[in-house]
């Protein structure tokens, strides 16, 4: 990048005087110096705008215990996103950032309480609408997807995908028709799809009743649709490739959840499995789906579609 690039990207990505964050205006974090923004995944002013009036109210701040933050809650956001873009060890988070344990102590605790998921259907949803959608979907995809394991993940919570022929995990995705994000769900790479998607469609018809059709791959076949049409008034629409098709073919609506994967490996932190916990590895996906998301809304391209452009120019 050369200096004159580097100096817009600053210019236009710096904090203003005073940041609106909660944890500044009523924690402890305006006793802390300023950061300003410096690399691809941190927000900008515009996603920024987006994002602060959907974060989660802490519960500190609605008298529910807990005490008040210390850090920026944008700082600490582009902390996690900086993770999850580059793929990068917690402990080498650059020095502007806060002390690494703090910021992974944020990332688990917005995953364990339910924060981060709150924030990221609250971006699924003014993406919908922003696309003239209801926030409840009426039909969705599902897939899977093996990733590789680093060598940290525990053993019993790995496995081997003898069709793929990867060891290591598999995250299973439901997307609405936009190819946003309902539901994930991270196991051993050795449990079968129609397994695992039982768990995922009684999540699913519990939350978006008005969901009422599914397509899935020649994977899901078999029980699973009878048990989803008789236990869930779910239809399970299968969409198969034909006997004489070779090489890739655009399959009907099963496309889009193969670009919402391809969207996730834009994230390097997601290109292998590198969490000992596999409920840290489905923060991940959402952690990369709200990048995504905020980036739409505020009507900015991933670098990765910057990239491509002016490869193809």
């Amino acid at each position: 990048m050369s200096q004159s690039v580097a100096s817009a990207c600053v210019e236009s990505n710096s904090l203003p005087p005073s940041c609106d964050c909660l944890a500044h205006r009523f924690g402890n974090a305006a006793d802390g110096p300023e950061r300003t923004p410096s690399y691809v995944s941190d927000m900008t002013e515009a996603e920024w705008r987006v994002v602060r009036p959907l974060l989660p109210i802490p519960a500190w701040l609605e008298g529910r215990g807990g005490r008040p933050e210390g850090y920026c809650h944008r700082v600490m956001l582009d902390a996690v996103r900086y993770v999850v873009d580059n793929g990068v060890k917690w402990a080498n988070l650059p020095a502007d950032f806060p002390p690494y344990r703090r910021v992974h102590a944020f990332a688990r605790r917005w995953q364990v309480t339910g924060l981060l998921a709150e924030l990221h259907d609250r971006l699924r949803d003014r993406v919908r609408r922003k696309e003239g959608r209801l926030p409840d979907p009426t039909a969705a995809i599902v897939d899977s997807q093996s990733v590789r394991a680093a060598t940290n993940i525990p053993r019993p919570t790995s496995g081997w995908d003898g069709g793929k022929k990867v060891g290591g995990r598999k995250r299973h995705l439901v997307v609405d028709c936009l190819g946003l994000v309902l539901a994930v769900a991270v196991t051993p790479a050795s449990v079968q799809d129609r397994d695992a998607a039982v768990g995922l469609l009684e999540w699913l018809r519990g939350q978006y009743f008005s969901t009422r059709l599914v397509w899935a791959d020649g994977g899901y076949a078999g029980r699973l649709v009878d048990w989803a049409q008789d236990k869930l008034q779910l239809t399970l629409d299968i969409v198969r490739r034909t006997d004489d098709t070779t090489g890739f073919v655009v399959l009907p609506r099963r496309w889009v959840v193969e670009r919402t994967l391809s969207w996730l490996m834009r994230s390097r932190r997601l290109v292998r499995d590198y969490e000992t916990l596999p409920a840290m590895h489905e923060a991940m996906v959402l952690w990369s789906m709200t990048m995504l998301m905020s980036s739409r809304l505020a009507g900015r391209r991933p670098a990765a579609f910057r990239r491509s452009a002016s490869r193809a120019r």
